[in-house]
């Protein structure tokens, strides 16, 4: 299944690509077969990451936050987040590297009280300022529980544009899609800081499947 925001990639490096390929055969360009090759091998890692597996989660439950994204745990410290929750907070962050899904999906049941776009830089988005600094989105849900989490989709250094599908007041429902990131990425979790965290330093995640954290 592919997400609706490759469509339009698709498209133009399917047109272009196509082009190319015809104008070598036309033309009798050198390396022909070459040509052919490269143009179907970078077509099929367009199609490659814009790629939407169907994931259903294991059991919906408020006091659960699973996996927003696939990608690797990067990032798992206490902090104090200034945005918007203004307090102490445990950070996790996961980062996604070009050849992750690069779905994200709402770690948890609740409302959006809050969901903002920053412009910014594009740091690679393992560097410890991307955080603040980077193109991103903030998202803060209201738990069924009376919890506050937030969620922040951050632009990497190949990333130039974020789509956030969160508005304030909507409902989030655990595990549907609430955004997409283009081109490597990094997604941070702010958490109570009694939460209970269920992963560890440099562990490999799976959007809806793995458990992140309990509150």
């Amino acid at each position: 299944m592919i997400h609706k925001e490759g469509t339009i990639y698709l498209i133009i490096s399917l047109v272009l690509l196509g082009t190319i390929v015809f104008l070598a055969h036309t033309f009798s360009w050198p390396w022909f077969p070459f040509i052919v090759i490269v143009c179907s091998i970078l077509f099929l890692l367009i199609l490659n990451f814009f790629r939407n597996p169907v994931r259903q989660i294991p059991v919906q439950n408020n006091h659960i936050l699973y996996a927003p994204a696939d990608g690797k745990v990067v990032v798992i410290e206490p902090t104090q987040e200034p945005e918007f929750i203004k307090k102490d907070c445990i950070q996790i962050s996961i980062f996604m590297n070009p050849l992750d899904v690069h779905v994200n999906r709402y770690p948890i049941s609740g409302k959006v009280i809050y969901s903002k776009y920053h412009p910014g830089k594009y740091l690679v988005a393992w560097h410890p300022k991307a955080s603040f600094e980077n193109e991103r989105t903030s998202v803060a849900i209201l738990t069924q529980s009376g919890k506050t989490i937030m969620m922040r989709q951050i632009a990497g250094a190949l990333a130039r544009r974020i789509s956030c599908y969160s508005k304030e007041n909507d409902i989030a429902i655990q595990g549907e899609d609430m955004g997409f990131i283009k081109f490597g990425s990094r997604v941070d979790l702010f958490l109570p800081s009694d939460s209970k965290i269920k992963v560890e330093m440099n562990q490999v995640v799976r959007g809806n499947l793995d458990i992140i954290a309990e509150i």
